[in-house]
């Protein structure tokens, strides 16, 4: 559709509001009313040359008492959905009478099939005719949707001699006008909900030419899967349908794909599932390995209801949400935030080795931020047994290159990726990309069947300058990804060499040793009696404290001693510490000092461990590819300044992050000292002017 016609259609569609449904909703409902009447009016339309026929053939069905009706309706629309009422949105529009026009409708909505019943439930249609009755404004919706003017159809309409008169709507562009009336309709109500649930469609490009071209030589003549955990209205799905479609035919190859997803929005879904049905690129049904029916496009969250468990797919590609919370995730499954770690999913969560070599791992990241169980969920779909393997390309924000500790969720799903050596690739994108958020993004480029070259190797590539600036921003949004950006960004990956903009590593680069250092705890003993000794709750303790102070008066004769020299003290008085108040004397009677001899866990006893100060803890963090390891690390970076720290092996985690800025630092450069002068001269020049004239001198 040429950018002119788009124009009039969108401000048709947007006039709607303002000339039908003003002073009668709230701004802030007219979205409400008019998405839901669009996608309904796109399914209208294309069953309106069927109805006689499909009707005639219902009565015959029921004549015969055919139950399973569906397969022969489906036939005669062409579709996989039918309307078994006697009335369209054109016919419905002849009624005056108000009553008598909401109950046609109803009758109109219940004659739908099963998918757009539940097209019709998520977009709450039948609260929207209850409100535009309310309102007596039923029927004007209804004329201006049913106009000739427009086309919602995904079919072309020609006038009698056969000239264009409307193009198609398609699927992407029906997700373009979705997103634009959202973010006109919210601007006007300062809500920011818009572009949550759209990707842009130069983008959507990429991400299909990331995920295809690679393996462009080894697409088949056979079916795949293209998969999407957070499809919004499904502008992805179609796109690599497309793409892969395309490159097989450019190849003489006779390319299926089938495409599923999921979605939480009701208004999403519905738009989403309505287009895929609409535009043939979904079936209605299909089954699954155990004969129940399978939803192409699933319903709930992708996080707390897999509509897809179990299945696994040739293409993952998502652009799932950032920054946003998933502990609504956890009150579905009846937990608590804090009860974070019981979310048992064996997407999330995994077990390696066997036996005494089992590991339990888990990828739960942080509640605040949901996209890393995005990419977890997408690695659980990878298919296993063909040459192809999955290919997983998913859009990030930065945090999961580098969020989380060592042994965190977050990290130990960077660490499984990169280890098990299915990490191709990551791509900075330039920011203001979106058109909901300036923030610059991250594409991950994941496959379990990396070329041989790749092996061992991670690619980053620097895209954050490759884009082209938009005449008029949408949004946020004030660049894109045109075509030749694509093909440039596509060139690096495919190219897989070392430039200014594509840098090359092996795995290990990537990972460290989260190392905690410890040193001793050293404490001296003086001016005991100058202490104000603690008001605890057990007096007992506060009656040891005491006598620890008089046996230090009578048999130091208040003489400073270190925390070996009082503890044998103590010993040899009998005044017995138990080994539970240790810690006590030590916290409420010891001072600290660097210089004083070390404590031991049993205080008289110098061959029993050291005790660590808590306070002295410091965690480094040791590059995997650190000459020597640890242990070098600790001699050259750590011990000559602190010549008594420690780690202990056993304590050792290893961790992933990754670091843009690490590898592509653009310092500024700095003006010389001429050039400051320069300006310098000029400005006390000028002052002395303003004073000059201040001053009338």
């Amino acid at each position: 559709m040429e950018q002119s016609q788009y124009n009039f259609l969108f401000s048709f569609i947007w006039n709607i509001a303002n000339d039908v449904l003003v002073n009668a909703f709230n701004k802030g409902d007219y979205k409400k009313v008019i998405l839901p009447m669009l996608v309904l009016r796109r399914i209208d339309v294309l069953l309106e040359p069927t109805k006689d026929a499909v009707i005639q053939m219902k009565e015959q069905l029921d004549k015969n008492k055919i139950e399973n009706q569906a397969p022969v309706l489906y036939d005669i629309t062409g579709y996989p959905f039918y309307n078994t009422s006697k009335f369209t949105m054109k016919t419905l529009k002849s009624e005056i009478d108000p009553l008598r026009l909401k109950m046609n409708f109803i009758e109109y909505l219940n004659g739908y099939s099963k998918d757009v019943l539940d097209i019709i439930e998520k977009l709450h249609l039948r609260q929207v005719v209850d409100n535009l009755t309310e309102a007596e404004r039923l029927g004007s919706i209804i004329e201006k949707f049913t106009s000739d003017k427009i086309n919602l159809s995904s079919k072309p309409v020609f006038d009698g001699e056969g000239n264009l008169l409307h193009p198609a709507l398609d699927n992407h562009t029906v997700g373009m006008m979705f997103e634009e009336l959202l973010r006109r309709f919210n601007e006007e109500n300062n809500v920011t909900e818009a572009g949550e649930h759209f990707t842009p469609r130069d983008y959507v490009k990429l991400l299909a030419d990331l995920a295809v071209l690679p393996v462009a030589d080894k697409i088949k003549a056979t079916t795949y899967s293209v998969y999407d955990g957070a499809c919004g209205t499904g502008g992805i799905l179609t796109i690599a349908q497309e793409r892969i479609k395309q490159i097989g035919k450019e190849q003489g190859k006779d390319v299926a794909i089938n495409i599923y997803g999921q979605e939480l929005l009701p208004d999403t879904y519905a738009t989403c599932k309505a287009d895929l049905m609409i535009s043939g690129h979904i079936k209605s049904f299909q089954y699954n390995y155990a004969g129940e029916e399978r939803e192409y496009i699933a319903f709930d969250s992708t996080i707390s209801r897999d509509g897809h468990a179990g299945e696994t797919y040739d293409f993952c590609i998502s652009n799932p949400p950032f920054g946003t919370p998933w502990k609504e995730d956890l009150k579905k499954r009846g937990l608590k935030e804090t009860e974070k770690a019981k979310f048992t999913d064996s997407r999330f969560n995994i077990a390696i080795g066997n036996g005494e070599n089992r590991k339990d791992i888990t990828f739960l990241p942080d509640i605040g931020d949901c996209q890393m169980l995005f990419l977890a969920n997408n690695l659980s779909r990878m298919v296993d047994d063909t040459e192809q393997g999955t290919r997983i390309v998913e859009v990030h924000n930065g945090s999961s290159l580098f969020t989380g500790n060592a042994g965190s969720g977050a990290s130990n799903l960077r660490q499984y990726i990169i280890e098990n050596d299915m990490l191709e690739a990551i791509i900075a994108m330039p920011e203001n990309d979106f058109y909901n958020t300036g923030i610059g993004t991250y594409i991950w480029v994941v496959t379990n069947r990396k070329e041989e070259r790749r092996k061992g190797y991670v690619q980053l590539i620097d895209a954050t300058d490759i884009k082209s600036p938009l005449r008029k921003n949408l949004g946020k949004k004030n660049c894109e990804t045109n075509e030749a950006d694509r093909n440039e960004i596509v060139k690096m990956l495919l190219d897989f060499k070392e430039t200014k903009k594509s840098k090359i590593f092996p795995n290990k680069e990537f990972g460290y040793y989260s190392v905690t250092v410890e040193r001793p705890l050293r404490l001296v003993y003086e001016n005991l009696d100058e202490i104000a000794l603690p008001d605890l709750k057990n007096k007992g303790d506060v009656e040891l404290l005491q006598r620890v102070v008089e046996a230090w008066k009578e048999n130091l004769g208040g003489h400073t001693v270190g925390d070996f020299a009082l503890f044998l003290m103590l010993e040899q008085m009998r005044v017995k510490v138990p080994a539970s108040k240790v810690k006590l004397v030590r916290q409420y009677l010891g001072k600290h000092n660097d210089k004083a001899d070390v404590c031991f866990a049993k205080p008289t006893k110098r061959d029993s461990a050291v005790v660590t100060d808590p306070s002295l803890r410091d965690t480094e963090q040791v590059p995997l590819l650190y000459p020597g390891g640890i242990d070098a690390f600790m001699e050259k970076e750590v011990l000559p300044y602190a010549p008594d720290a420690f780690y202990d092996a056993a304590n050792v985690v290893v961790g992933y992050e990754l670091s843009f800025t690490k590898y592509f630092y653009k310092p500024v450069e700095l003006r010389t000292i001429a050039d400051i002068t320069t300006d310098i001269n000029g400005i006390e020049g000028r002052l002395k002017g303003v004073l000059k004239d201040i001053l009338n001198v």
